[in-house]
């Protein structure tokens, strides 16, 4: 099966399972005999040097970055799988902008679940007030306003499926779960 270069970007409060779906979408993919890689932003964002910060102009710049990354290897013909908050609809929207093909896919998790499953202890530095600006908890999150994909609860195994129909343009695809998660 082919396909041509694509972005994939995964948006969602953090903690709420974007790389974990991002992994299980690769799969899928890879499955699929696509080629495909993934853009984690927490990887991506400790590999640059300097390493970007989280304040409102490093957000955009990195986002922009990452935007720019991910369109480059699609226009190269892979799919770049991208798992990354990217709170402001006007990130995601710059990032469709210049892509060749771009599909948003949105993790629906509520704030009180990503906090439960948070293991880097992000939403109880933002409410002890040593963190600022964590989306969700005390800086805002815009949903998408029209996802191609929505997995309710992160943890939604339709969404690799439905994530290879767009990208093949066949509704009808369907590949065997993965075997496991890496």
């Amino acid at each position: 099966m082919s396909t041509t270069g694509a972005v994939v970007w995964i948006t969602g409060l953090p903690s709420s399972g974007k790389t974990t779906l991002a992994n299980r979408i690769a799969s899928r993919l890879r499955g699929a005999d696509v080629p495909v890689v993934v853009l984690d932003g927490d990887q991506v964002r400790a590999a640059l040097d300097p390493r970007p910060g989280y304040g409102r102009e490093a957000r955009s710049r990195f986002y922009g970055t990452l935007a720019r990354l991910a369109a480059l290897l699609a226009r190269q013909g892979l799919v770049a799988v991208v798992a990354a908050t990217a709170h402001r609809r006007a990130f995601r929207e710059r990032a469709r902008a210049i892509s060749p093909r771009f599909v948003e896919v949105y993790v629906d998790v509520p704030v009180e679940v990503c906090a439960a499953r948070d293991t880097k202890g992000l939403y109880a530095a933002a409410l002890r007030g040593s963190l600022t600006e964590l989306p969700g908890a005390n800086s805002g999150f815009e949903p998408p306003e029209r996802p191609d994909v929505v997995a309710s609860g992160g943890e939604d195994l339709a969404a690799p499926t439905a994530v290879l129909a767009i990208l093949t343009g066949n509704p009808q695809s369907s590949m065997p779960a993965p075997t496991a998660t890496p």
